[in-house]
């Protein structure tokens, strides 16, 4: 694709964006920024939560990571399926019966404010800095397909890269990412099925010998139950799954702030069943991808590239034609923006409802400084991008997608205390308990593969939350309490 073709497809795709924001946010004030007025259409919260869910890393690290690790991401995915029912039957009618913007409000009706802004602030560390790198993949791709043949400073692309969400998220909000998220989805979603209609009909097999295809290539395996040291190991990646489904999702503002502008609890969980089973599919689509990848690749001799996230965008701008180009375009695209914006918006309303105390203050108040802090966690994202770029990016994305493990630990701990217990625990002890835990479990993490070669995979974020929830119980006091 030559660089006007880019522009013209770029100019066009958030022309649109901007048209859905502008008619979206009319009449738009501070408490339409959060809550869209509890009226989001279920049907299009589920689908457009896909394009949220997943991000610019997992379209290209899904498809990639077949060549290694075969199709054992599915495992992880079944067990995602156990943690969104958890979510529907216990979370959201809690958050429902309280009627929360922030649902971090929880905690503090529960405890205490430490804990409250202790749950809060673990949120916000972890999503500025995932979805800060979700971005910069975004920023990557639109360097390598534009600005690189302009000669465009990288750091001027992640500029324009943020400017681009900000115009169309800071006047209408959650009202206007579910709308936008769903456009975005699609893109997402055909980008896939369009490659993988073109790989398979330039390798000439049809739809009904696709399965045996893949079974045939030996990329295909789901179960692994051989090795229980092994981070592929069937348990502890279901298991790792449900646990991060549950907290990633149910304990997470960015996502439940989305189900929480559905007209009603019926309507929400409705919404996050269905959104759970189209996961499912479109997980099973990546990885099916990622295999004919794989297939097409070995019958063209085309080298492999030194990092799997590099085989799709290799293929797709220099290898299946300028449809698959086009499509992958859009599709990293989508998967960014509707992870970054609706992150964004996220980050916002929890820092305006959980630090700045919104509820009491005059709109005129609320306007200003919801814009004030939209732009600093924009900068924010600003200077994360560019200190990734700075240091090692390959190695950095690697990481602090593997600190969710650790961040997401003790608001696992914290939710699950509030649940299954009837004791209160607050103060600052809260803080540093839930700050011990991350540190404890890296520590055990390390431990266990230096002296027994023990892997811990995703079920490191229950072990972060077991320690979290003991160490609450141990400073924890029996009061009464009411939600």
């Amino acid at each position: 694709m030559t660089p006007l073709l880019v522009l013209i497809i770029l100019g066009l795709y958030f022309g649109a964006l901007i048209t859905i924001s502008v008619i979206t946010s009319k009449g738009a004030d501070s408490t339409t920024f959060f809550t869209g007025n509890r009226q989001s259409p279920w049907y299009l919260v589920a689908f457009g939560m896909i394009g949220a869910s997943l991000s610019g890393v997992t379209f290209v690290s899904v498809p990639g990571a077949v060549g290694k690790t075969q199709f054992a991401y599915f495992q992880v995915v079944l067990g995602y399926i156990i943690g969104y029912w958890i979510i529907v039957w216990v979370l959201m009618p809690l958050y429902y019966r309280l009627n929360l913007i922030s649902i971090y409000t929880y905690l503090e009706q529960r405890f205490d404010r430490w804990a409250y802004r202790t749950g809060s602030f673990f949120f916000l560390v972890s999503r500025s800095m995932g979805s800060a790198l979700r971005l910069y993949l975004a920023a990557t791709i639109l360097q390598l397909f534009l600005f690189d043949a302009w000669n465009v400073p990288f750091a001027l692309t992640v500029v324009a890269t943020i400017v681009l969400i900000w115009v169309y998220t800071f006047r209408g909000g959650i009202k206007t990412i579910v709308y936008t998220d769903t456009f975005q989805t699609t893109f997402l979603v055909m980008a896939v099925v369009v490659a993988v209609w073109q790989i398979a009909t330039q390798l000439d097999v049809g739809f009904s010998n696709l399965a045996s295809l893949l079974s045939e290539s030996g990329y295909a395996q789901i179960f692994f139950w051989d090795d229980p040291k092994s981070a592929l190991f069937f348990p502890k990646q279901f298991i790792g799954g449900a646990v991060i489904a549950l907290t990633m999702t149910g304990m997470d503002q960015e996502i439940m702030q989305k189900n929480l502008t559905c007209r009603n609890l019926r309507e929400a969980q409705k919404n996050m069943l269905w959104y759970s089973s189209l996961l499912v599919l479109v997980n099973l689509l990546f990885l099916t991808l990622g295999a004919l990848l794989y297939i097409y690749a070995g019958q063209k001799g085309i080298a492999q590239p030194a990092s799997s996230d590099e085989l799709f965008p290799m293929l797709a701008r220099e290898h299946l034609g300028l449809l698959v180009g086009v499509f992958f375009l859009l599709g990293i695209t989508a998967s960014s923006y509707a992870s970054a914006d609706s992150a964004l918006a996220g980050l916002t309303t929890a820092f305006c409802i959980d630090f700045l105390d919104f509820k009491n203050k005059p709109e005129a108040v609320k306007q200003r400084q919801k814009l004030l802090v939209h732009v600093g966690f924009s900068l924010l994202f600003l200077v994360i991008i560019l200190a990734f770029k700075e240091i090692n990016e390959r190695s950095v994305i690697d990481a602090v997608l593997n600190i969710a493990g650790y961040t997401y630990g003790p608001l696992l701990g914290l939710f699950s205390f509030g649940l299954l217990t009837k004791r209160r625990a607050g103060g600052p002890g809260v803080l540093v308990i839930c700050l011990l835990a991350p540190a404890l479990s890296y520590a055990l993490s390390y431990y266990a593969r230096e002296a027994f070669n023990y892997q811990f995979s995703y079920e490191i974020l229950l072990v972060n939350g077991m320690i979290t929830f003991i160490g609450l119980l141990l400073v924890g006091k029996r009061k009464p309490f009411h939600t």
